[in-house]
């Protein structure tokens, strides 16, 4: 394992975090921009507007079940090559996406190839900023950057994408995706991979097959509710059990001295275990919040693309502005009181989003959309810093693969079931608005009360130092 100075010297010039936060932005972006573009889309590929929002959820869903093991992939390969890589093929994705005549193609091409390519490089954005950045100032820096991207890119997406569709048309907004590839990949080829790549390293084929199986099927089946909930019990049901089979098999292989695809010792440390619920809470409350609101005013308020774009433009300025300043509010307050504050903010746009379902005028939204981007922008960057600052660098590629998962498992879960609620509405789509405002608005809250359980008084440097010497 290379040493500190050994990591340090192996870091690029500054620009190195440029590349490192395009690829969170692109990322991000993809998970939705299409949210605006659900009426254009469905009528140019002969679908419904549910058949767009399924391929959304099915691309979440691809980067979640892919994420463990494609993390894990980073020691055989070294983590440029992945990162390399994954930019390919989410650029070859994007490419059959804005060429796709119809559905099938578009799901090849967004919800496959991105969802996989997107797989294959976040992964080792976290673990290179983890290992480039070594200091605690310059780490939390950096990862606020790249946590920035991340939620800019979510937020965005809607005007972006909004925007492009309206002026030009939906395929060009995959076209702006593979331009910001090819720039990405330019600064990309200059990086340098700070430890040895491992190809001799045994890999976990049958804990790959059964952690993405587990988490496929089980999403699955919440996207099932609508049209058969026995069935849709019966696949959560059976994806929770090939779940429970992967765990079994990890714990087989780690009584036999052998590597597993994930070390159940990742599950021990208290502090990333909350870290990792409120990763995949505040994503579940972006993503779904996203679907909600671009569903309502496109399909209720029949706006168009650039219309409800602009709307969105308020939950960018919210995440811009928190997620910046979270670098330097994470050295004045503890991690706990961050994310506290940035799931009662949070809940607090809800409360505003719901109050307004009924009020006409779309900049009726601006209020509630600007709070839920300051509230989520505030606690992006203490939860991922403090995730993957808890394990020590041979570690970083499994706890980054897994972090990453928990977090686009919560995108998935966000799009699947408001996506879900929506179709079930009976009574109309403006009720249904309100219907899939209810569990946000409880996710909000248990959010606050998982990270009330985080340390109140120890500072981030000081969980840091004692992680680091945890075997």
């Amino acid at each position: 394992m290379a040493s500190p100075a050994e990591v340090r010297s192996a870091a690029p010039a500054k620009w190195a975090l440029l590349p490192l936060a395009l690829a969170q932005f692109i990322c991000s972006f993809a998970g939705s921009n299409m949210n605006v573009m659900l009426t254009d889309m469905s009528r140019d590929l002969g679908t419904t507007v549910q058949g767009i929002q399924i391929s959304i959820t099915l691309f979440l869903l691809v980067m979640a079940a892919l994420m463990i093991p494609f993390g894990k992939l980073t020691v055989q390969l070294g983590r440029k090559t992945c990162f390399v890589l994954g930019l390919s093929v989410y650029g070859a994705g994007a490419v059959i996406s804005a060429l796709s005549p119809n559905i099938g193609v578009l799901i090849l091409g967004n919800s496959v190839l991105e969802g996989a390519g997107t797989a294959l490089l976040i992964p080792p954005v976290y673990i290179l900023v983890t290992m480039y950045w070594t200091g605690l100032a310059e780490r939390v820096r950096a990862f606020g950057i790249v946590s920035a991207a991340g939620g800019i890119g979510a937020a965005t997406g809607p005007l972006i994408g909004g925007w492009i569709t309206s002026t030009v048309g939906w395929r060009a907004a995959f076209g702006f995706q593979v331009l910001i590839i090819v720039i990405i990949l330019i600064f990309a080829m200059r990086l340098k991979d700070p430890l040895a790549r491992e190809p001799d390293r045994p890999f976990d084929i049958v804990g790959a097959v059964l952690s993405a199986l587990g988490l496929i099927v089980f999403v699955v089946g919440i996207l099932a509710a609508d049209n058969d909930l026995f069935l849709s019990v019966g696949l959560m049901a059976a994806g929770a059990g090939v779940i429970a089979m992967f765990f079994g098999w990890v714990r087989r292989l780690e009584r036999r001295g052998r590597e597993p695809l994930l070390s159940t010792g990742l599950f021990r440390n208290r502090l990333s275990n909350l870290g990792l619920v409120t990763q995949n809470l505040q994503w579940l409350l972006l993503m779904g919040i996203s679907m909600l609101v671009a569903s309502h005013l496109q399909v209720v308020r029949e706006y168009d693309a650039i219309e409800t774009g602009v709307i969105f433009s308020a939950a960018t300025l919210g995440i811009l502005l928190s997620s910046l300043a979270a670098s330097s509010l994470v050295r004045r307050f503890t991690q706990r009181s961050l994310i506290v504050a940035g799931f009662l903010i949070t809940g607090v746009g809800l409360l505003l989003l719901l109050i307004v379902a009924a009020v006409p005028g779309a900049w009726a939204f601006a209020p509630g959309l600007l709070a839920i981007g300051l509230g989520i922008g505030l606690m992006l960057t203490p939860s991922v810093n403090v995730v993957q600052s808890a394990f020590p660098e041979e570690l970083q590629g499994e706890i980054s693969g897994l972090s990453r998962s928990v977090s686009n498992l919560g995108s998935s879960f966000g799009t699947a079931i408001v996506g879900t609620l929506l179709v079930l509405s009976v009574t109309g789509p403006a009720d249904g608005y309100v219907l899939a405002m209810v569990p946000l608005i409880a996710v909000a809250i248990a959010g606050m009360i998982v990270a009330s359980f985080l340390p109140g008084r120890t500072t981030i440097s000081a969980r840091t130092e004692a992680s680091a010497k945890q075997p």
